[in-house]
């Protein structure tokens, strides 16, 4: 069933004279009532939630209402407070668009994926209930997380186990991010006893989410490569498991 946006929705308010972020909402007409969903951000480019988009609709499918949001990474407190905002928002919106808010999963793609695994370790930061699961997809976990400001493998040693389980996912032929940060951190919550999975499709990535990355436009675009879509299914598959299991 094709799947377009639902609804592009702003989920900050106009202030001083800042225009407000805006995100998509990606459902099916087949979807059940209080379905779960996936909030998913994007990587390090600002603004860029179109990258993402073939990896939504493709959840999407599988019967979750997925919220995309733009926020930007350039701003001065590194994107923290469009992240947490758009958190907020599907909490107290969700339900309005057929979906579950307490069945939330968090997901986020290179930059984004640090930022979903941060929301299960550090519990105090997460304005309230946790996700349901989170997945981080070709992401790194030793640097400040933008969604906390504190880094994912310093926050295992330091934060009680939470019980949210994160599901990492990495391309085997990235170059940008390489897949031994998501071993790595994989191999830290083994040894904290956290609840984790690991899945390494063969791509590179970008085609981890469905997508390419265009020189000439300087972005990504909608896959077109067997290898990058039979990756970006998988992807959606695991992020959709994650909320309807």
């Amino acid at each position: 069933m094709p799947v377009t946006p639902l609804s592009t929705v702003p989920y900050t308010a106009e202030q001083d004279g800042a225009v407000p972020q805006l995100l998509d909402v990606h459902r099916t007409e087949a979807a059940p009532a209080s379905a779960p969903c996936v909030l998913l951000w994007h990587g390090s480019a600002p603004d860029t939630r179109f990258e993402v988009a073939a990896l939504a609709r493709e959840t999407a499918r599988y019967g979750v209402t997925v919220f995309v949001p733009d926020w930007r990474p350039d701003a001065p407190d590194g994107g923290r407070a469009h992240l947490m905002a758009s958190w907020r928002y599907v909490r107290e919106n969700a339900a309005s668009f057929g979906a579950d808010p307490g069945r939330t999963v968090v997901a986020g793609w290179s930059m984004g994926a640090g930022a979903a695994v941060a929301m299960a370790l550090r519990p105090d930061l997460t304005d309230g209930p946790l996700p349901k699961a989170v997945v981080g997809i070709a992401g790194l976990y030793g640097r400040a997380a933008r969604s906390t400001g504190s880094v994912p493998l310093e926050d295992l040693a330091a934060s009680p186990s939470t019980g949210v389980p994160v599901v990492l996912v990495h391309g085997s032929a990235d170059t940008i991010v390489e897949s031994r940060h998501s071993r790595d951190f994989h191999t830290a919550l083994v040894g904290h006893r956290r609840p984790v999975s690991l899945y390494e499709p063969a791509t590179d990535h970008a085609g981890v989410v469905m997508s390419a990355f265009d020189p000439a436009l300087g972005h990504c675009v909608p896959a077109t490569s067997p290898q990058a879509l039979r990756a970006g299914r998988d992807t959606a598959r695991l992020v959709a498991r994650a909320a309807l299991d």
